[in-house]
This record gives structure tokens, C-alpha cells and sequence, in this order.
């Protein structure tokens, strides 16, 4: 899952690298860095869990009803196969023309259902965002970290960098909310 928190562009990357470089030989101290694994947060945190469970609550009443009518419409499909060599022309087409509302039908509901489940879902990250982002802020500061990156950008972090499990700890202390 691509996680829309702590977005750097490469630019923004090659900065901070040229800038940490600079500070170690200007001021021969040691950095505190951290890492940050968005999409493990994202999964595994409880914020992020009780969210996907609520998006499932909300919308599996109107993921059934859509299989429910693409059965229905297949039935119907596959019914005037087997008829449609004993049924008039005026008879076949009608119910042709019935199947190709039925589908387009089926289909902008599709649509309407994917639309709402992806806004909803967009909502519910960007407020797991928003804690864990808050999160990893009072960890900087209460830890005194030079720099914390985010998964998206990083190619390899060791474990003593990684503070993802420290986040997402943090996040389930604060429950699901």
C-alpha cells in the first residue's frame, strides 16, 4: 500500500543526504536518525486495523447486493441463451435491450460503489495519517532525533534506525478511537 505520509521527492532526499553529509564533517558528532515504515504502520497498527474494519461494516451490505445483481444478471444472460432459439425476434430483443440496461446499471452502481469505498477509505487513512504522524513528531522530539525518514524513499534501514514498531505501539496505546 502506498502511504501518503512523509512524501519526499527524490530532490527532497538528495537534500537531506547532501545536508546530513555536511553536518557530519562540520560537526564531527554523531546524527540520531530514525526510520519509519508507513506501510507497516499502516497495516498492523490498531487505528489502521479498526479502520478497515469499519470500511468493511459500511460497505459489505452494498458489496453483496452488487454480487447479488451480477448473479441475477448472469442468470438472466445465460437464460436467454438457452431460449433464444425458441423465442420470437421482437421477444429476443427485448429482452437483449432488458440485459444491456440491466448491465449498464449494474455497471454505474459499480462505479458509484467504488467511488464511495475509495473517498471513505481516503478519509479513514488520512486520520491514521494524521495519529501516526503525530506520533512519530512526539517521538522526535521526546528522543531528540536529527532526522527521521520514511519507507517510500529508503532503500535499506537497519534495525537500529527503525523505529516503526515504537510507532506503531505508540498508536495502539492511544486505541483505536
Amino acid at each position: 500500500m502506498n502511504s501518503i505520509f512523509f512524501k519526499a521527492s527524490a530532490r527532497k532526499l538528495a537534500t537531506a543526504a547532501f545536508l546530513l553529509v555536511a553536518a557530519i564533517g562540520v560537526h564531527a558528532q554523531e546524527l540520531k536518525i530514525g526510520f519509519v515504515n508507513s506501510d507497516r504502520v499502516l497495516r498492523e497498527a490498531t487505528p489502521a486495523k479498526a479502520a478497515q474494519t469499519r470500511l468493511e461494516a459500511e460497505f459489505s451490505k452494498r458489496q453483496k447486493e452488487g454480487e447479488d445483481a451480477a448473479a441475477k444478471l448472469k442468470a438472466a444472460a445465460d437464460k436467454l441463451d438457452k431460449d433464444a432459439p425458441t423465442l420470437g425476434e421482437a421477444e429476443r430483443n427485448r429482452r437483449q435491450r432488458d440485459l444491456v440496461e440491466q448491465d449498464r446499471e449494474l455497471q454505474r452502481k459499480r462505479r458509484e460503489f467504488q467511488e464511495d469505498l475509495n473517498q471513505r477509505k481516503n478519509e479513514e487513512l488520512a486520520s491514521v495519517v494524521e495519529r501516526a504522524n503525530k506520533v512519530v513528531k512526539q517521538i522526535y522530539d521526546s528522543e531528540k532525533f536529527d532526522l527521521i525518514l520514511q519507507g517510500d524513499v529508503v532503500i535499506f534501514a537497519s534495525a537500529r534506525v527503525d523505529i516503526t514498531d515504537k510507532v506503531i505501539k505508540a498508536l495502539n496505546a492511544q486505541g483505536a478511537k
